[in-house]
């Protein structure tokens, strides 16, 4: 099967979070396919996605002709070399205009969209979804949603690529870690086991506005100064004027932070913790009732072995058998309570590490989930 890939990553890969090429890209080579990938700068469409903001709006009118006059060109040319069976994005309604999607169907080609933000933010991919052949969605809750709207979606949930989350035998030198963005609750939630003395450290952006004042200032500085070496991203200034970032009600100490991780180091630090940690709620303004949905790190971190504690959901329980693959907590409490069980418990913690490491490995990688969704479209067999 030839297949048009086209997401962030086919932009600029030195540049970009390859974390969609590494597991969407490669899953789709690892079936077997010849994958042609989709050449334009797509780096700032998907920084202005959202068309109720009006300066988005205007990038978006600008660019979105021109984005979609690129793909059918470059579909068009590959299609004459050899025929391409299927069109694969990673799109929201920003990139592309419906009939583009409809001019690709008229080639032959099926079209499939990948979503993964449809639990909170289902309004960005509105208008494209019902003109794709099929949409792969990992929320489970947003299926009918899809249904009502025309579209015709197929359940299928993320994963991770065991060529790149894997053990590494690192020494577990770390008791608990965090890896993600700062917002919503989860800075008063690392504020709480800190006050309970459990020696957490956290890595990703925009923890370094929850920090001590003291260091805060150096931290902030330093990321100002770096936003302005032209080979560096600039994207991060609205942390500085969030409703926790000027403001932040309760500070965290120095010592928590960890850094920004790159993704080998983000490996690195799931291997090295005794206790991965999980914070369920999606939701930035901290909504109620609450935004629950899976996440990546429900595959990547148990794909390399490591030892996975996070908020109970439903859904988890689906692809682990809970205290036996994962562990999980239904609030804050719980949560307090079992990281401190578990860092006194090493054989039971190990003996759960390494069952949720063999089933990623058996069934959550990304060649089984697309084997299965390929399977639906009735247009590959299964494995």
């Amino acid at each position: 099967m030839r297949i048009f890939y086209a997401s962030i990553d086919t932009a600029n890969p030195a540049l970009d979070s390859r974390i969609w090429r590494r597991n969407l890209y490669e899953g789709l080579v690892g079936m077997g396919c010849d994958v042609v990938e989709f050449d334009f700068p797509l780096r700032e469409t998907f920084r202005n996605l959202d068309p109720s903001d009006e300066k988005q709006a205007e990038f978006i009118s600008s660019k979105r002709p021109k984005l979609g006059n690129e793909i059918l060109r470059q579909i068009q040319y590959a299609h004459g070399i050899s025929k391409i069976n299927m069109f694969f994005s990673c799109f929201y309604d920003a990139c592309v205009e419906s009939e583009i999607i409809e001019a690709i169907k008229k080639m032959g080609i099926l079209t499939v969209n990948w979503y993964c933000n449809s639990t909170h933010q289902f309004e960005l991919v509105r208008n494209i979804a019902p003109h794709y052949d099929w949409c792969l969605v990992p929320e489970k809750a947003r299926l009918e949603s899809y249904r009502e709207i025309g579209a015709k979606p197929i359940y299928c949930q993320m994963a991770a690529n065991p060529r790149f989350y894997h053990p590494t035998g690192e020494r577990q030198d770390l008791s608990v870690s965090f890896v993600g963005q700062a917002y919503g609750e989860r800075p008063e939630l690392a504020r709480f086991l800190v006050q309970n003395g459990i020696d957490i450290r956290v890595f990703g952006p925009q923890w370094e506005y929850f920090l001590d004042p003291s260091v805060r200032g150096r931290l902030v500085w330093l990321r100002r100064m770096m936003r302005r070496l032209p080979f560096l991203d600039g994207n991060g200034d609205a942390a500085e004027h969030s409703e926790h970032g000027e403001h932040a009600p309760h500070w965290l100490p120095a010592g928590i932070f960890g850094g920004i991780p790159d993704d080998s180091e983000m490996v690195s630090v799931f291997n090295r913790s005794k206790i991965n940690l999980g914070f369920g709620a999606c939701d930035v303004a901290q909504k109620s009732p609450r935004v629950l949905q899976m996440r990546l790190r429900d595959f990547e971190i148990p794909m390399c072995g490591g030892f996975y504690l996070t908020e109970y959901f439903e859904e988890l329980s689906e692809f682990y058998r809970i205290g036996k693959e994962i562990e999980c907590y239904r609030d804050k409490g719980e949560m307090l309570d079992k990281i401190r069980y578990y860092l006194s418990h090493d054989t039971e913690r190990e003996r759960i590490r390494r069952a949720g490491h063999e089933r990623c490995l058996r069934e959550h990688t990304w060649e089984k989930r697309f084997a299965e969704a390929f399977k639906t479209m009735g247009v590959m067999e299964a494995k």
